[in-house]
């Protein structure tokens, strides 16, 4: 059957390219892969067990979420994030890339522009393709922050959202309140959306706090949020998030919503409810243990420096390291994999130039992911020779 052009612009997702890679070399440590090396918290099991008493719960449910849910989340917002839902709706969604696709296909037609920062995360570069849209990349500087300056000159008259990632996918940047107050502020000025993922939000270290770009004095009618359980609660495979949007995007996004799912999977939402009622204390209660693993990752990459650079990163569960090699990124994995039995995710696949690599220490303990950075320290030797 012909390829169709649209999706020949789409680029392959590289987490089963890499899978592949680990499958065919047994005994391969993943440092690829961003989840979180804990389960939900035990009060789901219960929820999901009284799901089955009543027979309501197996049919369709409103589109936007169940009113229980959607209840906690608005409180959630409230005492966290400092968002009230004054001219503005909460849309549970099949997890924050769903609410991504939700956002653009809302907001833009065919041809239209919407600004990423590079690197990006890989699929909201796919997101935007499939939507017939054009992703214009601007670059952040040497510690993968914004450029304000870059921001405004890539808008065009076809420019319909800017999109920032803090806690940051795929470098663990983490973006100051002033920086997320200025790219709103633009927002607001050029008639733009803001598409704020606060996917990471529970996870920032030495200090940082994250900023919910959606508290900000009259942002609700430009400002799109996003969130996810996936890596606070242990709910990656559950497909459970959440958007906040503008009161005048939600017919919308209902009608996107309603023609994707119908409606978000309920039995993920009653884990969804159980897990807020537990609250992100239980993420926090986990973070010292990460945190100890995100400190043996620099100690172990630090001598290694100049060959191998490792930008500020003060959130989320990620390295975006720079290698001096002449090794394409790909074959740098390979490699890697091969000889060294440890697998990171190439930084081409986030449209940044050079060799960078991923590496994502939130999955695995820490002996573990002490005996997968001996062998990367190992094959980034080797590669920088």
């Amino acid at each position: 059957m012909r390829e169709t052009l649209r999706m020949q612009a789409v680029q392959s997702p590289v987490i089963p390219i890499v899978a592949d890679l680990i499958r065919a070399h047994p005994s391969t440590i993943s440092l690829g892969q961003g989840v979180s090396y804990y389960g939900p918290p035990p009060q789901v099991r219960e929820a999901v067990d009284g799901f089955f008493a009543d027979p309501m719960n197996h049919r369709y449910q409103p589109v936007h979420g169940i009113p229980e849910l959607l209840d906690l989340i608005e409180s959630k917002l409230v005492a966290e994030n400092n968002i009230s839902l004054d001219s503005r709706r909460i849309v549970v969604t099949a997890g924050a890339n769903m609410g991504f696709m939700n956002a653009v296909l809302a907001i833009t037609d065919p041809a239209d522009e919407i600004i990423l920062l590079c690197p990006y995360y890989f699929n909201y570069d796919m997101a935007i393709a499939i939507a017939g849209c054009r992703a214009v990349v601007v670059n952040t500087d040497e510690n993968y922050q914004p450029q304000l300056d870059a921001i405004e000159s890539a808008i065009t008259d076809r420019t319909r959202a800017i999109v920032t990632i803090s806690p940051n996918n795929p470098t663990g940047a983490v973006y100051d309140e002033a920086t997320l107050r200025s790219i709103n502020r633009l927002c607001r000025e050029r008639g733009l959306c803001h598409i704020s993922d606060e996917a990471y939000e529970n996870f920032v270290y030495d200090g940082a706090e994250h900023f919910s770009s959606g508290s900000i004095d009259d942002s609700a009618d430009h400002t799109i949020s996003l969130y996810s359980l996936s890596k606070a609660y242990g709910f990656a495979s559950w497909r459970i998030g959440y958007m906040v949007i503008p009161e005048n995007l939600f017919e919308r996004v209902r009608k996107i919503q309603d023609t994707n799912l119908i409606c978000p999977p309920v039995i993920s939402q009653f884990a969804a409810a159980a897990a807020l009622r537990v609250g992100s204390k239980y993420c926090r209660e986990k973070l010292t243990a990460i945190a100890d693993v995100r400190r043996l990752v620099i100690d172990q990459l630090k001598p290694l420096e100049p060959r191998v650079h490792v930008p500020t990163a003060r959130g989320a569960f990620y390295f975006l390291i720079r290698v001096d090699t002449s090794l394409l990124p790909m074959q740098a994995v390979e490699q890697l994999v091969a000889n060294h039995k440890v697998a990171v995710i190439p930084g081409d696949t986030f449209g940044i130039d050079g060799c960078y690599l991923r590496i994502a220490y939130g999955a695995l303990e820490k002996a573990t992911v002490e005996e997968g950075m001996s062998r990367l320290v190992e094959g980034l030797k080797t590669i920088t020779e």
